[in-house]
């Protein structure tokens, strides 16, 4: 090789390589959408949806029943925040029973069913005895408690139901017998009707239909044949046009979807009408809290039967959307559990509590909208009643406690880093409390990515 005049070694150049093109760039919607599946399809998406949107619900229930209770209050010469105190106080009590039903074992929950449908059977029954049942708003169905308190037993005829007949059904499953049809009604169809005499011997036609929403919820799930449900449904809607036809306010209630003006025809409308007056002036972000003017006076039960058209006048379409969205979200995560168990049991009781809360929102939401007559039922976790928040808290923890009972989120729980007593980086701490008693770890375990 020669050398260069410098008398220094030539510089060899590196040789080029070809230019690779470069990657193009990852559309960011969806890498996004990616991840929110990611997060949806991971184990504890259930678990949180449920204990975070009922919490949610409940709280923002409490923030409406002070704001729409307030006026109602003064004008039974009571305190503005009476109403608010005893719903803060049904639900910190139906706090505690919705941890102690998360926490519960399936066996318990199935050991409970008997016990908790002969004290609702019990209760109804009293309810009818005079001098012992109470008369609200022409319905026969409460029971004094003393002082202020009352308590509704057809609200917990609804769990009644639910645990029941899921024990029942699972343990037919069980024993192969619900090949045949007469397993599937007998004696589920039976005790059912009689729930809904008892209740509609009081005049509660809306608790009713809420307990005829969950029979038929379990028959579905149970895979009843279509001839069957149709048979069914067939008997019940006859019973239901009886009811409505011989009862005046029935009547009148069903005219009155639909109406605009507080005088339709003969019937008084002015309940529904002023509901859609409140919900057409809140706009899209409403009035502001506390600045509601339909519930003046003009709103009957608007901290009760009502209280959406209140939150849409002072929260708006915003929310109202929330509201829905936050069910819409519970339902879903209750027909995740039921669909993901292998548990017959599981399945039963996490459909039937789904189908009794989604049942009852769109019944009440729908009266609020004039799309359905007004039932006198409840918004779930959300209106005004100590004798619908409890049972209904106490559901809310049957489906915590199932969701909990998924392997794979069992794992995932399992996976979680206690919060106290940490090993440091020398070795165990001496005297450290172990507080992680009923986790177990699995250091073998691949991770679920779930923290």
């Amino acid at each position: 090789m020669p050398g260069s005049r410098t008398g220094r070694p030539p510089v060899q150049r590196a040789v080029r390589r070809p230019a690779t093109p470069r990657a193009p760039r990852e559309n960011p919607f969806l890498r996004l959408y990616t991840r929110a599946r990611r997060a949806w399809d991971r184990p504890l998406t259930a678990y949180y949806l449920i204990l975070g949107g009922a919490s949610l619900i409940t709280v923002l229930g409490l923030v409406m029943v002070y704001s729409a209770s307030q006026i109602t209050a003064l004008q039974m010469s009571l305190p503005g925040s009476y109403f608010f105190r005893k719903q803060l106080l049904a639900a910190v009590i139906g706090g505690v029973l919705l941890l102690a039903a998360s926490r519960m074992p399936v066996k318990l929950h199935r050991a409970l069913a008997y016990p908790i449908l002969a004290g609702a059977v019990f209760l109804m029954v009293l309810v009818q005895v005079p001098g012992i049942g109470m008369s609200v708003n022409g319905n026969q169905n409460w029971i004094s408690l003393g002082g202020s308190f009352q308590i509704q037993p057809s609200e917990f005829g609804k769990l009644a139901l639910v645990l029941w007949g899921a024990d029942l059904l699972a343990r037919k499953q069980d024993k192969k017998l619900l090949t045949q049809w007469k397993h599937m009604l007998v004696p589920l169809v039976p005790v059912a009707f009689m729930l809904l005499g008892l209740i509609m011997l009081g005049g509660d036609m809306g608790t009713a239909i809420i307990l005829t929403a969950i029979l038929f919820g379990l028959l579905w799930l149970v895979g009843a044949p279509t001839r069957l449900f149709v048979g069914v449904l067939s008997i019940a809607a006859t019973l239901g046009v009886i009811l409505i036809r011989t009862s005046p306010n029935r009547m009148a209630r069903l005219q009155c979807i639909g109406a605009t003006e507080p005088k339709s025809g003969v019937a008084d409308c002015w309940q529904a009408v002023h509901g859609i007056y409140a919900l057409a002036s809140g706009g899209l972000f409403g009035s502001g809290l506390g600045a509601s003017v339909e519930k003046w006076g003009q709103l009957p039960e608007a901290h009760t039967d009502f209280i959406f058209a209140v939150t849409g006048e002072e929260l708006g379409l915003a929310g109202t959307l929330s509201v829905l969205a936050l069910f819409a979200a519970l339902g879903y995560a209750g027909i995740r559990v039921a669909g993901r168990t292998e548990d017959p049991f599981v399945r039963y009781a996490a459909g039937g509590v789904t189908t009794w809360i989604i049942a009852q929102a769109v019944i009440n939401i729908g009266a609020v909208l004039g799309l359905l007559p007004i039932a006198g039922v409840p918004l779930p976790l959300f209106s005004y009643g100590g004798s619908a928040l409890l049972p209904t808290m106490f559901a809310i923890g049957l489906l915590i406690a199932f969701a909990r009972e998924d392997p794979a989120a069992r794992m995932a729980l399992s996976l979680r880093q206690p919060r106290f007593g940490r090993k440091r980086a020398g070795g165990p701490v001496r005297g450290s409390r172990r507080w992680n008693t009923m986790r177990r770890r699995a250091s073998a375990a691949r991770s679920s990515g779930e923290r």
